[in-house]
């Protein structure tokens, strides 16, 4: 099988390195290259096409938020696009939600012990979310607590009755396991309707139908 490349972009050389000792002594994971800002991390990605990208949010010259943002803008449709994994100081960083927003696929705090940073990089080049069920309440709570208008979104109208209620429960951070027992159903068909659900809002990931649930109304905070 081959590898998972990743690309470590970070302005400090000591956590670039820390992170690269990591992840290169997992057998399945492979660090292509460091960038140390947004620039960089840009035409180091065009050039390697790396399978995740792990990206520091406060950077000179260009920001972790912008970086992620031109990455995503740059191959919408290219489903081999790199993945970004955000990096952060702080439990609930202010530009998080941001971060994923800008098509993120969700964030790891830089502290976050060895083993649970590679398996973070397994899961997300897998395509499956990368924010634990317990992470994602917290985080959507935290950026939902100021009440929004809604923001329609005219793919929610094409989605079937099931496939909603498997988002309302994407929504409260459920795991595919855990909506599956919520519903009766099996593992493999919740996975089915996710990925209905990622097709009709044309969205990049389930990170991003975390975010348009909240934001259309879908649901609101406390209902996770």
């Amino acid at each position: 099988m081959s590898k998972i490349s990743v690309l470590i972009v970070d302005d400090q050389a000591l956590v670039r390195t820390g992170f690269s000792m990591i992840l290169g002594a997992e057998p399945d994971i492979e660090v292509v290259g460091e960038a140390h800002n947004g620039i960089e991390a840009l035409a180091l990605a065009r050039r390697l096409s790396p399978d995740v990208v792990l990206m520091d949010i406060r950077m000179p010259e260009m920001d972790g938020i912008t970086a992620t943002r031109k990455l995503c803008e740059d191959r919408p449709a290219d489903p081999t696009y790199p993945r970004v994994l955000i990096l952060t100081t702080f439990d609930l960083d202010d530009y998080v939600y941001d971060a994923i927003r800008a098509g993120a696929s969700g964030f790891l705090l830089k502290d976050t012990p060895p083993d649970d940073l590679a398996e973070a990089v397994r899961v997300v080049a897998a395509g499956d979310a990368l924010l634990s069920p317990s992470v994602t309440r917290q985080l959507l709570e935290e950026f939902t607590k100021t009440p929004t208008a809604p923001q329609p979104n005219a793919g929610l109208t094409d989605l079937t009755d099931r496939e909603e209620e498997v988002l309302r429960e994407l929504a409260k951070g459920l795991s595919n396991s855990e909506i599956a027992e919520e519903l009766y159903v099996s593992e493999t068909t919740v996975k089915t309707h996710v990925s209905h659900i990622l097709t009709k809002l044309e969205l990049r990931d389930r990170v991003q139908a975390v975010v348009v649930a909240y934001e259309s109304g879908l649901v609101v905070p406390g209902d996770a």
